[in-house]
């Protein structure tokens, strides 16, 4: 809704960059708590994150490029990732790659590092999400005139950074999104307290954000459905992460039974 945060001669300061940075400080925080509690190294936790960020932020503005070429007019517009447009998908799976290569080499436990990220990411990506929201990126559908939804439709500004169509009641993606991941960070940050053996709040993570992010999709107006079988490729990815997150949370519980 808000673009551009403030604009002092030339120089402007975009809501989306402000708000994407709050999001890393909070979630390397709040990431590096759990793995003192893990007993990760902390050096070992602050390179893993770096190198997941910047992985993140290739593989998000990448995959992105490839879904919206249509929004860049030239090769500079590639790199101005500060005006918003990124991808979550691409950046969940540039991220994972480095993380886990990186793990690998350290020999350090994969299982208790995704804890601490399935924990960390969401309250990061709901700050990411309200940056969408004020960058008018991820917008949603146009909400029918009959539809009881209308009343909480969000209309963005005629604005020349805003990415969003403009002055059109438009299903609230974004702002959605932002309240669910919120809601998702509070659950796991008290599961961990009761946490019983590692991969639980990583399979967890996988579950709630895959449905979450599955039922968003009918309302987002940014990827088409593929043909013949009416889904986006957002959502089969978000299928594949419940499967994987139902698989690993009782392949883990049912490991550790053994153990005890």
């Amino acid at each position: 809704m808000f673009p551009d945060l403030i604009s002092i001669g030339g120089i402007t300061i975009h809501t989306y960059g402000v708000l994407t940075a709050i999001g890393l400080i909070v979630g390397f925080y709040v990431g590096l708590y759990h793995a003192k509690k893990e007993g990760i190294n902390e050096k070992d936790y602050e390179n893993a994150f770096i190198l997941t960020v910047l992985s993140g932020i290739v593989g998000a503005r990448i995959a992105y490029i490839i879904e919206h070429k249509e929004d860049f007019g030239s090769f500079l517009d590639f790199f101005a990732i500060w005006n918003g447009g990124i991808d979550w998908f691409g950046g969940f799976l540039g991220g994972l790659a480095a993380a886990i290569l990186y793990l690998k080499y350290k020999n350090i436990s994969i299982l208790k590092v995704g804890d601490v990220a399935g924990v960390s990411i969401p309250i990061g990506h709901f700050f990411g999400r309200l940056g969408c929201t004020s960058a008018g990126c991820c917008y949603g559908k146009p909400v029918p005139p009959d539809s009881p939804l209308r009343d909480i439709a969000i209309i963005f500004p005629n604005d020349p950074h805003c990415l969003a169509p403009k002055g059109i009641p438009l299903y609230p993606t974004q702002p959605a999104e932002a309240i669910g991941n919120l809601l998702i960070f509070a659950i796991l940050f008290y599961t961990y307290r009761k946490k019983t053996f590692d991969g639980q709040i990583l399979s967890l993570y996988l579950i709630l954000y895959g449905f979450l992010r599955f039922l968003l999709e009918f309302w987002r107006g940014v990827t088409p459905p593929l043909p013949y079988i009416g889904l986006t490729w957002n959502q089969i990815i978000t299928l594949s992460m419940v499967l994987a997150g139902i698989t690993l949370f009782f392949y883990m519980k049912k490991k550790y039974a053994k153990s005890v």
